[in-house]
């Protein structure tokens, strides 16, 4: 199959053209001719299958194919992060090349103005987060009369981080014969019910296995003493395989302190959480992907919108609480068909994470030692498993969230 062969329009052709890409991904193949028909889609992939041209590029081809039917926003995306929101504008400027789109993004963390003024000055495409659009639909600067068509990204995830109310709201001010696509890695109980609110008679799209990573991700675990994790780490580093690494810790303060100590060590690396400004993040994220940083620290709310395809490893070097975090984190890496690997220190504290992992993968994630590590003090030792640690007691004192 070709872009060709979806009936996109000959801008959008060229656009895709000037990007590199000849050939759609399954999820793009199965869902863009579904969108093009006018149909509400649900379309469920992990992350780095090309779920945002998945919609984008339909998106585009109607709204160059159809009069407005009332001034105002034509098409909202709405993403939970503003580091997506970022990705997905930079896409819709690569494939509306040769087509006369105006865009606008709506985000926390910058000044409203410029934001404001860019609503005024027609835009026919918003990108948003649920937050700072919300605050500008109470101060009138929405108009929402003549919309299309409504996407909403990664639904899985705004409901994690508590925008269900927030998109009831906004959802309530929109016509009823909108369009609506919601993308999302994961179909639970929750969506389902969001799907039930805000479409009507959805095609469901699913493209690989709901609760496992790509096939070209591979995993392996070392199981360490904690006073050994950051020796371990840094061990890890030596290898110059790793040269784009993305660090997964759960609290905001540990990727500030970890990202410090390995600059610390000759390895450069930056933090990128929710109490960084905005401009912070953009610029670790653009020194990142421009090959100045060898590695960035986040945390789950913040990474979970860095869609850069020349992650090489992901290392978790805390084990998520919820299992689904852990699919995401390491789908960071292996995307577009290219391989990737997802490393997992694990502590004994950390146990009882590992085995809901396991559980939810329905599998069991490999154990590898290191060689040229000193192994001689760590849980290894004459093949002692790390089960042999007490593992925490339950109740007291749960980890707190980033």
């Amino acid at each position: 199959m070709t872009f060709s062969d979806l009936k996109l329009p000959k801008p959008i052709l060229d656009a895709i053209e000037d990007t590199g890409y000849t050939e759609p991904t399954p999820i793009q193949g199965k869902a863009i001719p579904i969108i093009m028909r006018r149909k509400d889609v649900i379309g469920i992939a992990q992350t780095g299958t090309g779920k945002t041209a998945a919609f984008t590029l339909p998106m585009l081809a109607i709204l160059d194919n159809i009069k407005p039917k009332a001034p105002g926003i034509r098409a909202l995306i709405i993403s939970p992060t503003r580091e997506l929101v970022a990705q997905i504008r930079d896409n819709i400027i690569d494939y509306s090349l040769h087509l006369n789109v105006k865009l606008a993004t709506i985000y926390g963390g910058v000044g409203e103005q410029p934001q404001i003024q860019a609503l005024q000055n027609g835009a026919e495409i918003v990108i948003a987060t649920p937050g700072r659009l919300m605050d500008l639909m109470e101060q009138g600067h929405i108009d929402m009369r003549g919309l299309e068509i409504l996407v909403m990204d990664e639904a899985d995830r705004m409901l994690d981080m508590g925008f269900l109310p927030a998109m009831r709201k906004i959802v309530k001010k929109m016509p009823n014969d909108r369009q609506t696509l919601l993308f999302s890695a994961t179909l639970s109980g929750q969506i389902e019910q969001l799907t039930r609110e805000f479409q009507q008679k959805p095609s469901t799209v699913e493209i690989g296995d709901r609760t496992n990573p790509a096939k070209t991700v591979r995993q392996c675990v070392y199981e360490i003493p904690r006073h050994l994790k950051f020796p371990l780490l840094l061990h890890l580093f030596k290898s110059p395989e790793l040269y784009t690494v993305l660090i997964f810790v759960t609290m905001k303060h540990h990727a500030s302190r970890l990202a410090k100590h390995l600059s610390q060590s000759d390895i450069p690396a930056e933090a990128i959480h929710g109490d960084r400004t905005q401009n912070q993040r953009q610029r670790a994220l653009d020194k990142f992907k421009q090959g100045k940083l060898r590695v960035l620290v986040g945390t789950d709310v913040a990474a979970r919108g860095i869609d850069i395809s020349g992650v090489t490893h992901v290392i978790n070097y805390r084990v998520p609480e919820n299992p689904e975090d852990y699919v995401h984190r390491i789908g960071r890496t292996g995307r577009a068909e290219k391989e990737g690997d997802a490393f997992t220190i694990l502590t004994a504290d950390e146990l009882e994470y590992a085995e809901a992992v396991e559980r939810f993968l329905d599998k069991k994630i490999k154990r590898d030692k290191l060689e040229g590590f000193d192994y001689l003090y760590t849980a290894m030792l004459d093949d002692k498993p790390i089960k042999s640690f007490k593992k925490p007691k339950r109740g007291g004192g749960k980890r707190r969230r980033r």
